[in-house]
């Protein structure tokens, strides 16, 4: 088993099938639900985040889940996989509690500034990963991680507008929330690995 340091400066996931499995059924999953709310005649796109109204405190638990048709969701798939895999390079339970920071973190600040409307959508965790993906080099000190950072900003750095006040319709503070949260989580990895001294090297016996 690898240590927090060793997890905190990996490229690839130390069980790159599994992780893609993982990424891929959440993404389906995604799909299933929208098929779900399809049927309903789009009932659920209300159940988002819903900014200080305590009686929908639990919306933010599923928001993510929730898109407004299937434009929306398609349009954040593919990022979705691609950087969702990527951030899963520290293992499984690493990713997890990076989703978890950025989920709570994007539907607190929606909940809390956000402006009136049903907030929904997964784009509040691609732009946390986003944003993980491109810090956490700098965290960790670690030069290839920095060199990813620099393929996903090649990518996917025009979509960092997102976070500003725009297009209609769109959660730009989903956007911007869910990226402080995935700085954040990235600070927290890097932390917890310099909280652990490194192994030392192994001797061997006559």
């Amino acid at each position: 088993m690898q240590a927090p340091r060793q997890l905190s400066r990996r490229i690839i996931p130390p069980q790159p099938l599994l992780s893609a499995a993982v990424v891929a059924g959440f993404v389906g999953l995604l799909f299933v639900i929208e098929a779900v709310d399809t049927a309903l005649g789009h009932t659920l796109d209300g159940d988002g985040v819903i900014p200080r109204d305590f009686s929908q405190w639990d919306n933010l638990i599923w928001y993510p889940l929730l898109h407004g048709g299937w434009s929306h969701l398609t349009g954040n798939a593919v990022p979705l996989l691609i950087l969702g895999f990527l951030a899963t390079s520290g293992g499984l339970k690493q990713f997890s509690q990076i989703t978890v920071v950025i989920w709570l973190t994007s539907g607190l600040g929606v909940w809390i500034f956000g402006s009136p409307a049903s907030h929904i959508g997964a784009s509040g965790l691609i732009f946390g990963y986003l944003a993980f993906l491109l810090v956490r080099g700098i965290f960790a000190r670690s030069p290839l991680q920095i060199l990813v950072a620099v393929a996903v900003f090649t990518a996917y750095g025009w979509a960092l507008w997102g976070v500003l006040p725009g297009q209609p319709g769109v959660s730009w503070e989903g956007h911007l929330f869910g990226a402080l949260g995935g700085i954040l989580a990235a600070w927290g990895v890097a932390r917890d690995a310099r909280r652990v001294p490194a192994a030392p090297p192994a001797s061997l016996g006559m």
